[in-house]
């Protein structure tokens, strides 16, 4: 078993570079919205993951593919829950937890934003 602490105030520099949103299934709304990760735990296919997720400013759409609890650890965004519509601001510090299947609208409102998560399938 191995301990891993969460660390506040990462930034995108020091995450791996993986394309854009797009490029993991999202629309795009507004801006190039590149994406940024590194992995804690298991990998983005395995049944459980973990992992630092960051994106550029912008404005996308997607539909969770997972159950996911997530914490930001630097800069804030907007997330609308499009079958609800409820909205609701997040700055480091902050999290939630969304179910699979739910329809989001991210707005990145600041220059970037990381967060970390835990995934389940």
């Amino acid at each position: 078993m191995a301990l891993t602490a969460i660390t506040h105030g990462i930034t995108l520099e020091q995450l791996d570079a993986w394309g854009t949103v797009a490029d993991l299934g999202s629309e795009i709304l507004e801006g190039e919205v590149r994406a940024f990760g590194k992995m804690t735990a298991g990998a983005p296919t395995d049944p459980v993951s973990a992992a630092y997720f960051g994106t550029t400013k912008g404005k996308f759409r997607m539909t969770y593919p997972f159950n996911e609890q997530a914490t930001v650890v630097s800069g804030e965004l907007r997330l609308t829950d499009e079958s609800t519509g409820h909205s609701q601001q997040f700055k480091a510090g902050d999290s939630w937890f969304v179910t699979k299947g739910t329809p989001v609208l991210w707005e990145v409102l600041s220059d970037s934003f990381v967060k970390h998560y835990y995934a389940v399938a």
